[in-house]
């Protein structure tokens, strides 16, 4: 059962999906539609999943689903991965690439290649004061609070004491 995105409850765990590129506006459209339809009939073991989806920054789609109902199963999780590997392939996005970090610079999404990070804290193209998404928090009350946070908040700020140790 899909339910907006500010109604889900904070508790629901959430999946962030990083784009390669930007999306249009165009294509923001066709995935919020198809995101909706989607999660509208999402179930585990034949039982309704509570859920929501959006699209944000024109680069991340977040799916939230509320485990205070019912669970997901791994199968049903399985089934969101193959949507968006489906949708990505029509429209030519990779939601599964890892290889890069997101940076929000003055609210523009910014990306670095994960191998050059730390180049770019050497470099200070990346400072402790830099916000980061960080898509690595697993409930929408973390989303809300720590999605976008300092680099020395985050999982970059290893980074940073290397760069005081030397």
């Amino acid at each position: 059962m899909y339910i907006p995105f500010s109604e889900i409850n904070l508790s629901a765990r959430v999946w962030i999906y990083q784009a390669n590129r930007k999306f249009t506006d165009e294509e923001v459209g066709i995935l919020t539609e198809t995101l909706k339809a989607a999660l509208e009939s999402w179930e585990a073991h034949g039982q309704p999943l509570t859920a929501s989806g959006k699209i944000f920054e024109h680069r991340f789609v977040v799916i939230a689903v509320d485990e205070s109902k019912e669970t997901p199963s791994g199968c049903s999780i399985d089934k969101s991965v193959h949507w968006l590997q489906e949708i990505g392939s029509r429209l030519n996005i990779d939601f599964f690439d890892r290889s890069l970090a997101y940076l929000d610079d003055y609210n523009n999404v910014e990306t670095i290649p994960v191998p050059k990070i730390k180049q770019a804290v050497t470099e200070q193209i990346i400072t402790p004061y830099t916000t980061i998404f960080d898509n690595q928090v697993t409930t929408k009350a973390q989303w809300m609070k720590r999605w976008k946070t300092p680099a020395s908040n985050s999982w970059l700020s290893r980074y940073f004491s290397e760069q005081t140790a030397s």
